[in-house]
């Protein structure tokens, strides 16, 4: 059985759904969010756990024959940096723990694209190394100290660390007016019949569609063997907007265009022969016919 922490989110719900298509017993936790997707219902054990409890954390790895941990689970900062950092970092290491204490063969974490804020190349592939920059984000601040901590606390265990770093992910479960991803709120706009917010048809770079992502994490984690500890999770091509808008038969104003940064597969293709399934025209069909029935 694979536990994914926050496997009622976005990510985490995709990964559920490609581990339980790939026959696998599926436990997810959840925390504020209690609604079970519909393709997800009568398919995985839902949990409910606080991962900063670390006895309950532990009791519930206890109470199942976990072979593995994908560590999903976080939260959105407040005011308060030091509260975010204690909070979430409180979350990994009780994961840590449970994968340690439960000696379970593979433990995934989400890293991010944005670890690789700085590096001029394009695409970004794992072996370039990562450069102290100013970060943008608290939570990108989070994953990209994450990293070491998590190889550094598995180091000599016999479970190997899986640092997920995931591109722009969008699709269905997430906010449809993010702050953090333009299309869910530009698809929205258009649904309602509205002026979507304004995008340069030129501007784009990294996405993954979010079943792709829950594929490509779900074969990292059953995989027969991995030759990495780090994997870039994305679609391995750049976008535009342009597409987006075309797809919708929207508009999208002119301009923008140049260099956008993306995410090099090519380790994640070689290691488990992923390949994403959705391009951005199908990408959309998909989402739109998704909340034709759902909110979220």
């Amino acid at each position: 059985m694979i536990l994914v922490t926050g496997g009622l989110g976005m990510i985490g719900a995709h990964t559920a759904r490609a581990l339980a298509d790939l026959g696998h017993q599926v436990v997810v936790t959840a925390h504020r969010r209690a609604e079970v997707p519909s393709f997800l219902a009568g398919r995985v054990t839902v949990e409910a756990l606080d991962v900063t409890d670390r006895d309950a954390f532990l009791a519930l790895a206890g109470r199942h024959e976990i072979s593995g941990i994908v560590h999903l689970a976080g939260s959105i900062p407040g005011d308060d940096p030091v509260a975010y950092f204690r909070r979430d970092m409180a979350g990994l290491l009780n994961a840590l723990d449970a994968a340690r204490t439960r000696a379970v063969r593979r433990f995934a974490v989400a890293s991010s694209i944005g670890v690789y804020i700085g590096r001029p190349e394009i695409p970004w592939h794992e072996e370039l190394p990562l450069p102290a920059a100013h970060l943008p984000h608290l939570i990108v601040a989070f994953k990209k100290a994450l990293e070491p901590v998590v190889t550094h606390a598995l180091q000599g265990t016999g479970v190997q660390p899986v640092l997920l770093r995931i591109g722009s992910t969008w699709g269905p479960l997430m906010d449809p007016e993010s702050p953090f991803n333009p299309i869910p709120p530009y698809i929205s706009a258009v649904l309602r019949g509205e002026e979507p917010p304004p995008l340069h048809a030129g501007d784009g770079g990294d996405t993954c569609y979010a079943p792709d992502a829950g594929r490509a994490i779900a074969l990292l984690m059953t995989a027969p063997s991995l030759r990495h500890d780090t994997y870039n999770v994305s679609s391995g091509r750049p976008f535009t907007y342009r597409e987006v808008a075309d797809a919708l038969e929207a508009e999208a104003r002119p301009g923008g265009g140049g260099a956008h940064p993306y995410l090099d597969i090519s380790r994640l293709t070689e290691d488990t022969g992923f390949k994403p399934e959705f391009d951005i025209a199908a990408a959309v069909a998909d989402y739109v016919a998704w909340r034709s029935a759902n909110s979220r």
